[in-house]
């Protein structure tokens, strides 16, 4: 079991070996690889599904100093996280591919 943190302070937690764990998408923009999730080259995002259907965001940075960040969010915000990577559909989870669907983001 690996027992991780959300950081608000709550003193909840999620087992992040049972957990799914979805990386952001990365493109090339001709010098550096580019997160979809942020739009930038040195933050970074990841998301858990746990067990019990819900979403937890991991916020990363490779600026020295930074603090890793795990918090837990909605299934809209999730949505429109999933939308922005360009995830093909079999790797969308199930439980909201159809709000996936209804966002069109462009």
């Amino acid at each position: 079991m690996k027992r991780v943190s959300l950081t608000n302070g709550n003193g909840a937690w999620f087992d992040a070996d049972k957990a799914e764990l979805y990386k952001e998408n990365t493109y090339h923009n001709g010098n550096n690889w580019i997160s979809k999730a942020t739009g930038d080259q040195f933050t970074h995002e990841f998301i858990f599904m746990t067990k019990s259907g819900k979403f937890i965001l991991n916020c990363w940075s490779q600026w020295q100093g930074s603090v890793e960040t795990y918090e837990e969010i909605s299934k809209e915000e999730a949505a429109a996280w999933f939308a922005k990577q360009d995830f093909q559909d079999n790797e969308i989870p199930e439980v909201f591919r159809s709000e996936i669907a209804a966002l069109e983001i462009e």
